[in-house]
């Protein structure tokens, strides 16, 4: 519940609830035909207003450890809510913002996070993947196919991820191998 509220709000953090997101809302849940009605009346009546989201947030963020790798998962899937409509308006990313900090994501974290969802092809490849400018060639492989790994879906099942976030899995994994091509394009390794 805590989750299909946080939605909610985060498609009226802009001031309007669009279509668009209400569709990116469906693609990230799969609810089942007897609780679609409860679902979306619950719906409907989180996406009144904002107000209340950090309690959604820390309720969330009480069902899992500290540094649990799923909230980096469910920001991607409300950065999925936030882009429908076409852009991510500076309303959404304060929004945004503020989640990745009740889940304990650090700065760097929300910025890696962020920068894959806007305008992923033209953002820093280097902060895409999360690796230093210096890293040597072999240090940037190996960060990127270990990242890979755990982007794999069979891992995000394992990770308690449901099955509605492996499409936003695959978006990250397809901002992952755009950075890689552009950062070994630029050093020109294989």
């Amino acid at each position: 519940m805590s989750m299909i509220a946080l939605s909610a709000k985060m498609a009226k953090a802009d001031g309007v609830v669009t279509g668009d997101e209400i569709s990116a809302f469906k693609q990230l849940f799969e609810i089942p035909e007897s609780e679609k009605r409860n679902v979306a009346r619950l719906f409907n009546l989180a996406k009144q207003d904002v107000a209340g989201f950090e309690a959604y947030a820390r309720k969330i963020a009480g069902l899992f450890s500290e540094g649990a790798e799923v909230f980096e998962d469910i920001v991607d899937g409300l950065f999925h809510i936030a882009k429908a409509d076409g852009m991510v308006h500076e309303r959404e990313l304060d929004f945004l913002g503020r989640v990745a900090q009740l889940f304990g994501l650090s700065e760097p974290a929300f910025a890696r996070i962020s920068s894959r969802h806007i305008v992923p092809e033209e953002g820093d490849p280097y902060l895409i993947l999360g690796i230093d400018r210096d890293a040597s060639n072999d240090e940037v492989k190996r960060h990127y196919r270990r990242i890979v790994a755990d982007t794999h879906p069979d891992k995000l099942m394992a990770r308690g991820v449901p099955a509605e976030f492996i499409a936003i899995a695959t978006a990250k994994l397809a901002a992952l191998n755009g950075a890689y091509d552009r950062i070994r394009r630029e050093r020109a390794f294989a």
